[in-house]
């Protein structure tokens, strides 16, 4: 079995060479990035809607993109219409599709044939396509890794932009270039006048930017907290070697990471064994009824009481580290002698500070994208650290 010392490095060289590609990979497409928010602010003015889909992990891609557009992370930003359709996709769209809309079709690194033919269908009724990744769409990705890890974290990267973007095009076009809230985001608009082109540089520009910060993010992480994730692995890996599961949960673009590690560790690529693991995050029917006779507070307290055992592994997903849900649900599976894990923000917390977590993650920024990339980029990891586990036990 691998050493801490070798699992260590190994996060640390996977963490590290994901910022090359990442890196790589927008120097060449920001400016096509930045012609597409273009069109989906103009879209969105028309009354055009976000419609996203794909299958397997990469349903929860879709699931992040719409929460993300119709709740902003950003006060003051408006709700902008996005929708979820994996659960089934082609006869949804279908039945709703307007020529407005944009369309965006999610896959491995490969592509998916469904998915792909789905958004011919949509492009034939003259919606904007995104294939993620496809050769064919109003923007298509040619997949620049067949890892399907880091393809999916640099696919996040990319909606993320796309969301951030699409906001200051229509602030250009509403606000006569004053930009109010997000001037953190886009400090180069001001109150002057620019034209369209120069706009267009300028945001590629950010683009770029974002993806710089992302990196030196993970950097800093793959510096100061190698150790702790392959120590948080090594002690994930004797759980499930006494029977455990992994439980996660998370809300909003949180809930979407913890679906997606679910699916992960359930459904892993090629070659990979399967890990158990349960998402209270995709329980619908359990969170709204909790919300609605009990509170919010309690969505995921009652189905830990009703699913952990003593061998599981309880993973939330923060980016505040302060929701009382996730609080109330580390505290439950304290008492209940859980192995606790916490992928946190910010710096950590009340969950760190309250000491309710044996393994905190934590990427110390305040901007809430940026932490949920790197978030991503540290699961991934612990999962092929898991799986060069399992392999050592064999």
């Amino acid at each position: 079995m691998a050493t801490v010392v070798e699992l260590a490095s190994q996060v640390e060289e996977r963490l590290l060479e994901r910022n090359d590609l990442f890196e790589h990979f927008f120097s060449q497409e920001a400016p096509r990035l930045a012609r597409a928010c273009r069109e989906m602010s103009e879209r969105f003015l028309r009354g055009g809607r976000l419609l996203a889909f794909g299958r397997g992990p990469y349903a929860t891609d879709a699931q992040h993109v719409s929460v993300e557009f119709v709740h902003p992370v950003i006060v003051g930003k408006r709700a902008l219409p996005a929708l979820d359709l994996s659960i089934l996709f082609r006869p949804w769209l279908e039945a709703i599709l307007h020529p407005e809309d944009m369309v965006m079709g999610f896959g491995p690194p490969e592509g998916d044939p469904e998915v792909w033919a789905t958004l011919q269908q949509a492009h034939l009724r003259d919606a904007m396509t995104f294939a993620l990744p496809g050769m064919e769409g109003s923007y298509a990705l040619d997949a620049p890794t067949q890892d399907p890890f880091m393809h999916q974290e640099m696919v996040e990267i990319l909606y993320h932009t796309l969301w951030e973007t699409v906001h200051v095009f229509f602030e250009h076009r509403e606000l006569g270039h004053e930009v109010g809230d997000s001037a953190f985001l886009y400090p180069f608009l001001g109150t002057e006048k620019q034209g369209t082109t120069d706009l267009l540089a300028e945001v590629a520009a950010s683009i770029l930017m974002k993806v710089h910060d992302d990196a030196k993010l993970r950097g800093q992480v793959a510096r100061e907290e190698s150790d702790q994730i392959s120590n948080t692995a090594l002690a994930i890996h004797e759980r499930l070697q006494r029977g455990g599961k992994l439980v996660i949960f998370g809300n909003g673009g949180s809930a979407t990471d913890a679906n997606d590690l679910a699916i992960d560790c359930v459904l892993p690529p090629l070659g990979f064994k399967p890990i158990p693991a349960v998402s209270l995050a995709l329980e619908p029917a359990n969170i709204t009824a909790v919300a609605n006779d009990i509170g919010t507070e309690a969505i995921f307290l009652r189905q830990l009481i009703a699913q952990a055992r003593p061998e599981d592994v309880a993973v939330a997903i923060s980016t505040s580290g302060g929701s009382r849900n996730i609080i109330m649900a580390l505290e439950e599976a304290r008492k209940r002698n859980l192995l606790t894990v916490a992928l946190l923000g910010y710096d950590g917390g009340e969950i760190k500070r309250q000491r309710l977590t044996d393994f905190p993650l934590v990427v110390h920024c305040d901007y809430i994208p940026r932490i949920q990339e790197v978030q991503a980029s540290i699961y991934h990891v612990i999962r092929e650290a898991l799986e060069v586990l399992n392999r050592g036990q064999a």
